[in-house]
């Protein structure tokens, strides 16, 4: 069991949190985790970033900034309930086509009902996939986007390989994640909010304190902004940078395929 951050993905294929898993069984328990959060997905992430999420994730497709024209395609990876696909479409004015993988069913089933529910399933394809072995040809889209789930993937550096291979020329990979903060009053003040708060407010809001304990122990194994990025350069992507958000609590990574 270690509390050290991965610095290049390293041991991350093992690290359930702290505790260290064989091969093979992190994504079976990072599925039941998921499993019992699926209906609470909104609120897991409030407590996490204390609401600041669904800013960071407006800055992200603002970021993007897709078309708004037809034939634009975007791949929104680990983004089962629909969250960034919904500002993807709604930031291309409809034009987009957006198609949301997870390797969760229950995450799925919670985006399909609120696509549903918003007559947007014309426009939204829900995939239940691996990260790590997408069921796409190459070049098949425009845009790959993640949000806070890159780091629930066992190999990372495979799930980038993939991104890289189903972009196509010209394409851009855009990833945001809990990250490393660089402020250290605000890193102390996080760091008791997330061990001691959310995993008892877990246990109180949802009756059950332990997925929220992994949630928390994964961001702190998760490589550092600058050793992330180094990893999305070693897969191939071009132009490689990372924004800060709050202090570093999240951050937002970003590469081409030229």
């Amino acid at each position: 069991m270690s509390n050290e951050r991965a610095s290049g993905g390293e041991g991350m294929e093992t690290s359930y949190g702290y505790e260290t898993v064989g091969e093979g069984e992190k994504q079976g328990r990072v599925n039941a985790v998921f499993d019992r959060v699926a209906s609470r997905y909104d609120l897991m992430n409030d407590l996490m970033s204390a609401g600041l999420h669904r800013v960071w994730k407006d800055n992200m497709v603002a970021a993007l900034n897709p078309p708004r024209k037809r034939g634009y395609r975007a791949l929104d990876v680990a983004g089962g309930t629909g969250d960034i696909a919904f500002r993807i479409l709604k930031s291309s004015g409809g034009q987009a086509h957006v198609t949301v993988l997870d390797v969760n069913g229950a995450m799925l089933a919670e985006g399909q009902g609120r696509a549903d529910k918003r007559g947007l399933s014309d426009k939204i394809d829900f995939v239940e996939a691996n990260a790590e072995e997408l069921p796409f040809e190459a070049r098949s889209f425009d845009a790959v986007t993640i949000a806070f789930g890159i780091r629930n993937v066992p190999r990372i550096e495979v799930a980038l390989g993939e991104a890289y291979r189903v972009l196509r020329r010209g394409g851009r990979f855009l990833c945001l994640e809990f990250s490393r903060v660089d402020v250290p009053f605000l890193e102390q003040a996080y760091e008791q909010w997330s061990f001691h708060a959310i995993p008892r407010i877990g246990r109180l809001v949802a009756g059950d304190e332990e997925p929220y304990r992994y949630l928390v122990e994964s961001i702190r194994k998760f490589p550092s902004q600058g050793d992330f990025a180094s990893m999305i350069e070693r897969a191939g992507f071009e132009r490689v940078r990372y924004t800060n958000y709050s202090g570093g609590i999240a951050a937002l990574h970003s590469g081409w395929k030229l």
